[in-house]
């Protein structure tokens, strides 16, 4: 009788091996590239990182909080800047034609609307730099860490067993 061969070992080629729910430091990298390139690049790094990287979850994970973060803030800046062409034309239709702006009246509303997109633009740009910061070192020492709201979701996806683990996103 005789005992069965166990399998050759694979040659060894230079390569740390790593625990399978660890990401590799390739992939922290890529991770942490996903959420600073959006500080400058808008949604186009963080997709041009979550299409080349596709077989690491991690980074998959990491690049889709920023794709739908950045996607969030176009869609409210676009929907301000309706809102500020349809006071505008608004304010041009109810004026009647021929009549001078008197000094005493008021500007037309869609003035007013003008600082507040600036100051909306630019709060948003800075959100977009505190989180693409913050969390580009967490992703870079290899942290499942989330958006708040966006992580959370995500997280049931790309890794359910880092729901339990303390240091999990909360909503």
């Amino acid at each position: 009788m005789s005992l069965p061969v166990p399998p050759p070992m694979p040659a060894y080629t230079g390569m740390q091996f790593s625990d399978p729910g660890q990401p590799t430091k390739d992939e922290c990298t890529m991770a942490l590239l996903a959420h600073l390139l959006q500080v400058f690049s808008g949604f186009v790094g963080p997709l041009v990182i979550f299409l080349v990287r596709q077989d690491s979850k991690f980074v998959k994970y990491h690049a889709l909080q920023s794709l739908i973060w950045q996607a969030a803030y176009m869609i409210l800046g676009i929907g301000a800047m309706a809102i500020f062409f349809f006071m505008m034309i608004g304010s041009v239709v109810h004026t009647p034609p021929g009549v001078p702006h008197q000094p005493s009246q008021p500007p037309p509303a869609f003035v007013f609307f003008v600082p507040l997109i600036w100051v909306f633009w630019m709060g948003g740009w800075v959100v977009n730099l505190i989180l693409g910061i913050v969390y580009g070192v967490k992703a870079n020492r290899g942290e499942w860490a989330g958006y708040p709201l966006i992580g959370r979701i995500l997280l049931r996806e790309y890794n359910p067993a880092a729901l339990s683990h303390p240091s999990a996103p909360q909503i």
